[in-house]
């Protein structure tokens, strides 16, 4: 069993597939693509076809894939195709051993929800593997799995960079690496930027004591908006999962 609540779907590991010559051709071209910008799998030095085979293998209705991106904490963010027929989507979620259910970060595909990381999560994510757990571990690999779920209004100005120099290692040529990082971070297709910030209480289960640390979001279809992140966790579990996001420290 790879993911608890999925025992009944064809659920596979899919961290094998980023070796797929048009594996990230088939996985952002979309996010960054309007009337004015319309990206091609040879900017990933793959052709048309690698990306539709890539493509193919992702949304593939009898093995789902998914990809594991375990970090602090025991944490663990999950990328899961979900290939149902005719209405196929990907969820993205972090899971922990001891959660009684998963923390929903964002659903493209299917009943759109987001988005589910700020960038500071997203990118402290991406830097912090936990290398004794199964997944994927290469930090441009992290960041780039995750980047669907980003929608922030508060981007710092290195954010660009560091996604062109992500996008760099994974074969796109210096020239351009720089301009669809741009892209990708300019317009979300299916929601609006975000503002995160840390509320002064978000009481959890009755408790009256705030549970700290934890980003809200501010746009109407986060799953995330006005409501913790993981619910139904003890306090200690909240602390533990702020630190791992990187948006509380204890003092």
């Amino acid at each position: 069993m790879l993911i608890e609540g999925f025992e009944n779907a064809p659920v596979v590991a899919g961290e094998e597939l980023l070796a797929l010559p048009g594996f990230w051709a088939a996985y952002l071209m979309w996010l960054s693509r309007t009337q004015e910008y319309d990206p091609v799998p040879e900017w990933f030095r793959v052709d048309g076809a690698d990306a539709d085979a890539a493509f193919d293998v992702l949304r593939d209705e009898d093995q789902w894939p998914v990809f594991r991106i375990p970090f602090a904490g025991d944490h663990t963010a999950m990328v899961l195709g979900c290939n149902i027929p005719e209405d196929p989507g990907t969820e993205y979620f972090i899971t922990h051993p001891e959660w009684g259910r998963h923390g929903r970060l964002a659903t493209v595909g299917g009943q759109v929800a987001g988005p589910g990381l700020s960038w500071r999560e997203l990118h402290h994510i991406a830097r912090t593997p936990d290398l004794n757990a199964p997944g994927v571990h290469a930090e441009h690999a992290r960041l780039l799995l995750l980047l669907p779920t980003l929608g922030d209004q508060d981007m710092p100005e290195d954010a660009a960079d560091i996604l062109g120099d992500a996008l760099a290692q994974v074969g796109l040529p210096a020239t351009q690496a720089p301009s669809l990082a741009e892209a990708l971070l300019a317009d979300h297709p299916l929601w609006e930027p975000a503002e995160w910030t840390l509320p002064a209480a978000s009481p959890l289960s009755g408790s009256q004591e705030p549970f700290h640390g934890i980003l809200h979001c501010d746009e109407s279809m986060s799953p995330r908006c006005g409501t913790h992140l993981a619910q139904g966790i003890t306090r200690e579990q909240s602390d533990r999962l702020a630190h791992a996001l990187g948006t509380w420290a204890a003092t």
